[in-house]
């Protein structure tokens, strides 16, 4: 690690808990430089949550994924009480964890943001108009099959404990759009890729 990043708290993180993190790979991952993009949300989650892993390994407490994953959910949770999260601090402390320090070292993503665009150089430019419109596209078409593969799978269990009666079925999800200023409808997927209905 370059002497510059420990001007930034991601550095000095990294440092301090001797995680196994190459900034070079974080900078990969957040651009999506030959692979699949991951947000800075999701890097601060990942980082922090091997920041408090490190924490339990040097307390000599287990450091299962789950256990991982509920501690860091009650430490950081908006919806957790602070009755819970209180208690859990506790638990932590009473186990020779100084939770006072992890949570001073939790990394935010303005933080990761800070340290990729500023001590390594790294930028992102967004997804072009035509890959937004197909990612939702994509997202869209697995919702409907889901919902056809639920809706089959509810028509055949009632069916088989014979509360319904069905013959051989074919079940159809469609998601139409219809546009009050211009009278007209469309299938999702055809609004889409046609950039709009006929008032635009």
């Amino acid at each position: 690690m370059s002497p510059d990043a420990r001007d930034y708290k991601v550095g000095r993180v990294l440092d301090r808990y001797s995680l196994d993190v190459a900034p070079e790979d974080l900078v990969e991952r957040w651009t999506g430089a030959g692979r699949e993009r991951t947000s800075l949300r999701e890097l601060a989650d990942e980082m922090n949550k091997r920041v408090l892993r490190s924490a339990l390994l040097e307390a000599d407490l287990t450091t299962h994924d789950q256990e991982i994953e509920d501690t860091y959910r009650i430490l950081t949770d908006d919806d957790v009480s602070n009755g819970i999260r209180l208690q859990e601090r506790r638990k932590l402390e009473r186990n020779g964890v100084d939770i006072d320090q992890v949570e001073t070292d939790l990394i935010t993503y303005q933080a990761i943001y800070n340290f990729l665009t500023e001590c390594y150089g790294a930028t992102y430019e967004g997804p072009s108009d035509e890959e937004r419109i197909s990612s939702d596209i994509e997202r869209i078409e697995r919702l409907m099959s889901r919902l056809q593969a639920v809706t089959e799978s509810d028509l055949d269990r009632l069916e088989t404990t014979d509360r319904i009666t069905v013959g051989e079925y074919r079940v159809f999800v469609d998601v139409q759009v219809y546009c009050r200023d211009c009278d007209s409808q469309h299938s999702i997927n055809e609004l889409l890729t046609s950039g709009g209905c006929q008032c635009s």
